[in-house]
């Protein structure tokens, strides 16, 4: 039987899971500070936008096959669409559509993509039932609360096992915040907390596939299905977390759990949410940067090597050196630097699939070498050119453009939504900021649904 070893040595904690619920379930709409309700706007904003953008991708049109062929009553919204689901495969595909592109949020200490797998569950669930904007806004910011806190303290050890942990550890946050938008009790939450812990799926071997994104969707539907089901009365462990065969002594070999209950809404997790401005690995993200700034210094064709110095977790993630398709460019820093310095820019054109297998990209990738230097930053990279003349060209970055050392401000985050948006939702893009904006004083979600479902056509 599995025991994780804790940090501190001592034994994970008794009633740790009932504690947790407890202080952060008593978290109401008035003890979230408004700086923290801010950032859970952004975040869901995020989360919409390329959930819109993402919403015709190939893995969406396979869910919303399913649910033809096999789904249920078709009741809640799918963002992007004119099709409606049941609340499983709206989920599914609303999870699998915010992650897809890999363009959402990222915390970057735990690397979770926190706003996919909570929102997935609370927009569906939320409209089905009718809850109001504000709830839903709490129930977004508990989740990844939730989630985040849980991740921490698992955190680096269980990813490193080879977890997918968005996954992993989203199907717990999912769980919370469909037990907010359902009014569970702390009894009723730790139950389904204990149901989606049975639910826990993700792998990174994954990576570069659609599954890495049905990851994120089943971790959704999953947490719609563990709160419905505590709510119907299923019974489930209630001290998931810290029993001998619970989810922290399975799922990772060590632990911090004070991680978990500490500070409770003093301290906020999501306030340490990330958004990117390229969609791909979050990683790639300094090297990219440091690529673009060479496009203005050099002219690509008289690129004869590169040298990309990084931190160790840019090899590991996203070592790709030749990747054959869009899914797998997202996880080759040596594709963005190539798209950098040719194009000057990385945005879903340069990671399309044409893109990808352009003559002109397969052959800047192949002069591109990537130099693990463990004293970088995740966020820092360095980037040398060397030049036909003999010359080369240095550029060092030391955080990456949308980390929280150069966060996206308000401005930023909305010009990357209308891109991603305006694509599916013509004119649409400022009803969808208009709804989350005005989300707090909402009676119901039809207003953001509304925003979100592009006009028939004729």
């Amino acid at each position: 039987m599995s025991s994780a070893v804790t940090t501190s040595g001592d034994p994970i904690p008794l009633r740790l899971t009932a504690a947790f619920i407890g202080e952060l379930g008593r978290l109401d709409g008035c003890a979230i500070p408004a700086h923290v309700r801010h950032e859970v706007q952004r975040t869901l904003l995020n989360c919409l936008g390329t959930t819109v953008g993402a919403s015709h991708n190939a893995a969406v049109e396979i869910v919303l096959r399913h649910q033809a062929d096999h789904g249920g009553r078709p009741v809640a919204p799918v963002p992007g669409r004119h099709e409606r689901a049941d609340l499983h495969h709206a989920a599914l595909a609303t999870g699998i559509a915010a992650h897809v592109d890999d363009f959402d949020d990222t915390h970057l200490q735990t690397v979770i993509h926190p706003g996919a797998p909570v929102i997935a569950a609370a927009l569906p669930l939320g409209f089905v039932r009718g809850v109001s904007g504000s709830t839903l806004l709490r129930a977004v910011a508990l989740g990844c609360e939730a989630e985040l806190r849980i991740g921490a303290a698992i955190s680096p050890w269980h990813y490193d096992a080879g977890w997918h942990i968005t996954g992993t550890v989203g199907v717990l946050g999912a769980a919370f915040a469909a037990s907010v938008v359902l009014g569970l009790d702390e009894e009723r939450t730790a139950t389904a907390l204990g149901i989606a812990a049975s639910s826990t799926v993700g792998m990174r071997e994954a990576f570069g596939t659609m599954t890495k994104s049905f990851h994120i969707g089943r971790a959704a539907a999953n947490g719609i299905l563990a709160a419905t089901l505590s709510e119907q009365g299923l019974s489930g462990p209630a001290d998931v977390l810290e029993k001998r065969s619970g989810y922290l002594a399975v799922l990772t070999p060590m632990c911090a759990p004070e991680r978990i209950i500490d500070r409770i809404g003093e301290h906020w997790e999501v306030l340490a949410n990330t958004y990117k401005p390229y969609p791909c690995g979050i990683v790639c993200h300094p090297a990219i940067d440091a690529a673009r700034a060479l496009h203005t210094r050099a002219d690509p064709a008289d690129v004869e090597e590169v040298v990309v110095r990084c931190h160790p977790l840019v090899v590991e993630l996203t070592g790709n050196p030749d990747p054959h398709d869009g899914l797998e460019a997202r996880f080759s820093t040596i594709h963005g630097v190539a798209i950098g310095l040719l194009d000057g820019r990385a945005g879903l054109h340069e990671y399309s699939d044409e893109r990808v297998g352009a003559a002109d990209a397969v052959g800047m990738r192949a002069r591109i070498t990537l130099q693990v230097d463990d004293s970088l930053a995740r966020d820092s990279a360095v980037v040398s050119a060397q030049l036909r003349d003999g010359q080369t060209v240095v550029e060092i970055v030391e955080h990456a453009r949308g980390s929280r050392a150069r966060p996206m401000s308000d401005e930023d985050l909305a010009e990357k939504v209308r891109d991603l948006v305006e694509p599916v939702l013509p004119q649409g893009t400022t009803a969808v900021i208009a709804a989350v904006s005005a989300l707090e004083g909402a009676p119901d979600l039809q207003a953001l649904a509304a925003a979100l479902t592009p006009e028939r056509p004729g």
